[in-house]
């Protein structure tokens, strides 16, 4: 009887390790409202895509990416870690293809910086990867800002943007990432311009700082990734960790933050990828979002 149950248990767990490798390859699109525009505005997708970690030869990411044209979003913006090597870059632009020319803003994360090194797969459920890296081989991240830049995204790493669509005037603050703790949100604090319709927070790592300084400055969303959504999920509970201080029921999807009196809505996308070295999610697949912008007058 004990073997047989030990067998069972063995069947279960090699099932579930070839289920999360599965899950890894298969994304999904989640779509959620978030009432922000002004009175009487009509509806503008955006399109929020985190944590590619591109690698050149996966081509399943690529073509997940180049499909994304067809949900026709009005915005365009990534939270980081976009890729693992330098030789992503160009299969990352092209995947990219005319969402280039969508109005977009972006930041870095960690592994737009620094090249990411092996990891037992599971480690990180044990301890947080904050501050790491300083033995990590660089990568050219002046030429993947410069690629994003080129046909008018703009970089809010540490600054703040307007970008005009459809007659809003959206201006985007962001800051370098947290999780280097190469933020420094000084350089962009301070109450929304007057001619802003919205203003978006954009970091990748939603550390408690952060989110607390720009909805304390008045913020309508803030962008984030980072968490991966807690990668290896329990089915029905959720995330155990999210590799940071944001607690795990707000590791990934739509929520708010909460600060004395104001309040701004706060998205963390789980993300498309993994490292290189751990290509594996579980209860948590990898997604992008198109956040459906709607009037704080609208009955949603």
């Amino acid at each position: 009887m004990f073997g047989k149950l030990v067998g069972r248990l063995a069947a279960l767990g090699a099932a579930c390790v070839a289920y999360g490798f599965w899950e890894a390859r298969h994304f999904v699109v989640r779509r959620r409202e978030v009432p922000i525009l002004p009175p009487g505005s009509a509806p503008l997708r955006l399109l929020h895509v985190s944590d590619i970690h591109l690698m050149a030869r996966q081509r399943y990411k690529t073509e997940f990416i180049r499909a994304l044209a067809g949900l026709e979003p009005d915005l365009v913006v990534t939270t980081g870690d976009n890729w693992s090597e330098p030789t992503a870059l160009e299969p990352l632009m092209r995947a990219w293809g005319r969402l280039r020319d969508v109005p977009g803003a972006f930041v870095f994360g960690s592994n737009d910086y620094e090249e990411p090194h092996f990891r037992p797969p599971l480690m990180y459920l044990v301890r947080s990867t904050e501050g790491e890296g300083s033995a990590k081989r660089p990568l050219p991240v002046d030429e993947l800002r410069a690629a994003y830049c080129e046909r008018g995204w703009v970089d809010v790493n540490t600054s703040r943007a307007q970008i005009r669509v459809r007659g809003l005037t959206f201006e985007f603050r962001g800051t370098d990432d947290a999780h280097l703790g190469h933020d420094d949100y000084s350089l962009v604090a301070g109450p929304p311009s007057a001619d802003a319709d919205v203003s978006i927070g954009v970091t990748h790592a939603p550390y408690l700082r952060v989110l607390d300084a720009m909805t304390t400055d008045g913020v309508d969303l803030i962008l984030a990734g980072h968490t991966h959504g807690g990668q290896v999920c329990v089915p029905y509970y959720g995330a155990l960790v999210t590799n940071c201080d944001l607690d795990t029921t707000r590791a990934k999807g739509l929520s708010t933050h909460t600060v004395a009196d104001r309040t701004a809505y706060l998205h963390v996308s789980a993300g498309m990828g993994s490292s290189p070295f751990a290509t594996y999610r579980f209860a948590c697949p990898p997604e992008v979002t198109v956040l459906t912008l709607v009037a704080t007058d609208s009955n949603g």
